[in-house]
Formats: C-alpha cells, sequence, structure tokens
C-alpha cells in the first residue's frame, strides 16, 4: 500500500534549498570577484552557467513555495 502523501513540511525543505542555492550562488560570486584574473575562459564560463542555472533553480523553488502555501490553504 502506498504511502499517504505527506506534504507538511514541503514548504520548509523548500525555504532550505533556497537558502542553500542562494549560499552557493554567493560564494560562488564571491570566487568570481575575488579569482577572476586567475581563471581561464572556459572555467569562468562553467561558474557564470552554473551561477544562472542556480539563479533559476531558485525562481523554481520559489514558484513551488507559493504553489504548497496555496494548497495548503484547501
Amino acid at each position: 500500500m502506498a504511502k499517504p502523501d505527506n506534504r507538511a513540511d514541503n514548504v520548509e525543505h523548500l525555504q532550505q534549498s533556497i537558502q542553500n542555492t542562494q549560499e552557493n550562488l554567493q560564494e560562488a560570486e564571491g570566487y568570481l570577484n575575488e579569482f577572476s584574473s586567475e581563471l581561464d575562459s572556459k572555467e569562468r564560463a562553467q561558474i557564470e552557467d552554473k551561477n544562472a542555472r542556480r539563479k533559476q533553480s531558485i525562481r523554481s523553488f520559489k514558484e513551488e513555495v507559493k504553489d504548497e502555501a496555496a494548497h495548503a490553504e484547501e
């Protein structure tokens, strides 16, 4: 028998994911600012691409939080 869908802590998990992703983004941006002159263009591009994906993930997480909050009100 399948477990019932327990969504009680989904928002909490999503908010933790947002926080972790924001911290990683800030850390990578700090690294770029500090060491940009020492990075080759390929490495710099990889970090910038990853940060773009992180920004998209944060937007997606925030949309999920809204969806979960709306679902909790139903």
